[in-house]
């Protein structure tokens, strides 16, 4: 049985909330080997409340039981929130209450379904009014889908589950507020409940990332007029690799040209000694009499005779499913257990996403791991990015990844072999997807890396309400949300060679920040390596105070912990960028962050893009004889050479190098950077740098990029030639000219892939100048390094060349395209430091 500090803090729950069955059943077998500290069975509103108002008491989480199809519904030491008595499912004629909205006007009706009720619950309810609502394929799958996306029969025609919600009943995890959001009907409003203030805002999280945010109590759909579905199904049995691969890609080009009330869906399997595909067709009509008659279709001449064909209701539709009836003798009646994770992918026919597939099943470490392709499109990718909390639009299947196993061996190497294998195709398969499916994952670190596509552009915004909405983290094993970002600050990674005196520098500028700037400022010294340190001793039972304190016993050990570390990172690669976020995110109270220990050879290029709201910089200490940069491959921010006794060169670089980062024009010129959304594609937020050029002035006439605009002013101001690079043609030769990849803008606009040349006059800059390159932007980095291999080809070496850019996006990893392409030792400055795309 499991214990925890808060477990005598239970039967003051018990005491107000019924306690639920002990007999609990849920279907996920990831749970299933979890024990929770209670499951509590809410038969009302205000037991909800409670639940919550104890959690915030006693500073525990909650988890939530919907359709129990979830990993992360019962959780160790936690606190379950059984919904399975808010049962009822509600049909309203459209505007009863004399409002229908636009989004609205296309439906049949609304209806009002409690989180405890099952996508077959609401089905059966729903068909016996003539109406239906799109939500999942499974009949047994409940809330937890509908808020976090719901793929189904009806995504073609008519978009997801959560594009169906129009109004929700919640309680709030940061009071234990009743709320109501969207269209409620007031009969189904809880007495007390009031609309929140950032109502838009909470409708919008719901609508795809619902289960973050609160506890829903119901939801209300708009309903369509039930349809009548003809499925025709096939097997094909597969010789070898390329005859499958060969399928693939006739059944891609097959399934772009359906109309939007059909959709095809594919398996992906091995039986009986070979690979198997498997296919259903689904056509959906309102017509009654559509489908009493089968007529031919032109996948037949592609799979060859259909295996059946039948015309079914919502509620026979279930049992049509491929994967109940005749994959393996049917998965249905409780005899297998499965893990799942899906992506989004787009032509599955291309060669390296077919491959993968392929693969993936041939490497299947249990005859029963399949995989299914559900097909998008229609309705799925008609809805705007901004609508909802959904984040990945742009997709023509999602790849259901299937591990299963038999029942009786959940928690063995079987089941654990089928999990790895799972994680181990969506690795693969991630870099060619346009996204992840958010509804399965959880705080497994393998899911970190799909939980960072699950949202999309979405993901600063919902991290942000997730901070505001559920600051405690009540509801802390939901779908893994970022962070929310961090104000702007300036976070400074001191490095130098080993006995620089790093800490010591650190800890001076820590501080004279707070009495030497013009605002009142705080700072911060903390050391990356401390982490390493704690862990290293929890393994070793070395002295941790004496690893922190004691330099003598740290060198001592030194070796041992760098063996340590380096073991850790084969482990996790990620480990350095999960311990500088988490110095970063314990540090959300201060200004200026000074970071030592780093182990990193380029840190601003390898962490940058982590932290895009704030300026990274390099100081390196080279007081101890390190300030030869040549055997460097990275250019520091700042060197600092401590030549005098006493803290007064440490102080002088803060006051000359640092503070100016915080003056007040630097933001002026921050405000002056429009911001356009959904442009020049919807999702994507374009920030105009040029806006800065053009400020109210007397007459400024520029013509061609950007970056001549504030080049040419700078060059008149310190009075030295100006050399301008164009695209080939635009310059009277002699000319050098080399390849420029497209501009980030310039590809996310206009879908451009072709390359073209840059050139430059070829005796325009002498041969060993030195040179400083002015940008407007650095993004991906493409244009920079063009420009500096043109100058290469000019005679200027990296050495004598500097960079100053206007406004840089870190999150595009500019910096270390840079690094990876030999220009790492140029010296890039920028003004600004700007967050998103």
């Amino acid at each position: 049985m499991a214990a925890s500090e808060h477990t005598t803090t239970i039967p003051e729950l018990t005491a107000q909330v019924p306690l639920g069955a002990g007999d609990k059943t849920v279907k996920n077998p990831e749970a299933r080997l979890h024990r929770a500290a209670s499951i509590m069975r809410p038969t009302e509103v205000g037991h909800v409340q409670q639940c919550v108002r104890w959690a915030l008491k006693h500073g525990v989480g909650l988890t939530v039981i919907g359709g129990g199809h979830s990993g992360h519904c019962l959780w160790p030491n936690v606190v379950s929130v059984d919904m399975g008595a808010f049962d009822q499912v509600n049909i309203l004629p459209t505007g009863e209450d004399g409002r229908v909205s636009e989004a609205e006007a296309e439906a049949e009706s609304l209806v009002v379904a409690e989180a405890g009720c099952t996508t077959g619950d609401i089905v059966r309810k729903t068909m016996a009014a003539g109406v239906t609502v799109p939500l999942g394929a499974r009949p047994s799958v409940g809330a937890g889908l509908w808020l976090q996306g719901g793929i189904g029969h009806l995504a073609r025609p008519h978009g997801l589950a959560c594009d169906a919600i129009v109004g929700a009943v919640v309680v709030g995890v940061d009071s234990g507020r009743a709320l109501y959001v969207g269209r409620v009907p007031s009969q189904h409003r809880p007495v007390g409940a009031v609309r929140p203030e950032n109502e838009p805002e909470l409708l919008w999280a719901i609508k795809g990332a619902g289960t973050n945010f609160g506890i829903v109590v119901s939801v209300t759909f708009k309903a369509y007029a039930a349809p009548t579905y003809s499925v025709r199904s096939w097997v094909v049995p597969l010789s070898d690799n390329l005859e499958a691969r060969l399928r693939l890609s006739d059944f891609d080009l097959f399934a772009r040209g359906l109309a939007p009330n059909c959709s095809v869906d594919a398996y992906l399997y091995w039986d009986i000694n070979r690979l198997h595909l498997g296919v259903t067709m689904l056509q959906s009509s309102t017509t009654r009499l559509a489908f009493e008659t089968p007529t031919p279709t032109p996948l037949g001449t592609i799979l060859g005779p259909e295996d059946s064909y039948k015309a079914v209701d919502g509620i026979g539709l279930f049992e049509t499913e491929m994967y109940m009836s005749e994959m393996h003798g049917g998965h249905g009646g409780g005899k297998t257990s499965s893990f799942k994770r899906c992506l989004f992918l787009k032509r599955i026919g291309l060669a390296d996403v077919a491959g993968v597939l392929v693969a993936a099943v041939e490497t299947r470490p249990s005859p029963l791991c399949y995989l299914q392709l559900l097909q998008g499109g229609g309705a799925v990718g008609d809805v705007t990015a901004s609508t909802t909390a959904f984040g990945c639009r742009d997709w023509d299947f999602a790849c259901v990844l299937t591990g299963v196993w038999p029942r009786d061996q959940d928690g063995t190497e079987t089941a654990r072999a089928a999990v790895r294998w799972v994680y181990h195709v969506a690795g693969d398969l991630l870099p060619l997807s346009s996204g992840a499916y958010g509804a399965d994952l959880g705080p497994d670190p393998r899911d970190a890396a799909l939980a960072a596509k699950a949202f999309g552009p979405h993901r600063p915004r919902l991290a942000r309400l997730k901070q505001s909405l559920d600051p405690r983290n009540v509801l802390a094993y939901a779908c893994p949300l970022p962070k929310a970002p961090i104000e702007q600050k300036l976070i400074l990674l001191v490095t130098g060679e080993s006995c620089a005196g790093k800490d010591y520098c650190a800890d001076i500028w820590a501080s004279v920040v707070p009495t030497c700037t013009p605002k009142s400022l705080t700072a911060r010294a903390v050391s990356i390596s401390d982490v390493t340190k704690r862990e290293y001793a929890a393994a070793t039972g070395a002295d941790l105070n004496r690893l922190l304190k004691d330099r003598a016993y740290k060198d001592q050990h030194r070796p041992a912990l760098t063996t340590f570390f380096q073991c850790q990172v084969r482990q996790r690669p990620r480990l350095p960028e999960e311990h500088f976020l988490d110095l970063v995110h314990g540090a959300v109270d201060v200004d200026v962050l000074l970071i030592t220990g780093m182990r990193d050879e380029a840190p601003v290029a390898a962490f940058s893009h982590l932290v895009p709201d704030s300026r990274l910089l390099e100081i390196r200490d080279s007081s101890n004889g390190g300030s030869n940069l040549t055997a460097l491959d990275s250019h520091p921010s700042l060197l600092f050479v401590n030549d005098t006794t006493g803290n007064e060169a440490a102080k002088r670089l803060a006051e000359h190098s640092l503070f100016p980062f915080f003056h007040e024009d630097l933001q002026q010129l921050a405000n002056m950077v429009r911001s356009a959304p959904d442009f020049p594609r919807p999702g994507m937020e374009f920030r105009h740098v040029l806006d800065i050029s053009q400020q109210p002035v007397d007459i400024v006439v520029c013509c061609e990029a950007g970056s001549f605009v504030f080049a040419s002013a700078l060059a008149a101001r310190v009075d030295v030639p100006l050399a301008l690079i164009r695209e080939a043609g635009k310059l009277p030769p002699p000319t050098l000219s080399v390849r420029k990849s497209p501009s980030y803008i310039s590809s996310s606009a206009s879908n451009e892939s072709g390359e073209k040349r840059i050139e430059i006059g070829r005796d325009v800059v002498p041969r060993g100048a030195s040179v400083v390159v002015v940008d407007d932007v650095l993004a991906t980095g493409k244009t920079l390094c063009a420009v500096l291999q043109l100058l290469d080809e000019a005679g200027i070496g990296a050495a004598d060349v500097s960079v100053m850019v206007v406004a840089e996006f870190p999150i595009h990893r500019g910096r270390e395209r840079l690094r990876q392409r030999g220009f790492g030792r140029v010296n890039i400055q920028s003004l600004l430091i700007l967050g998103g795309e």
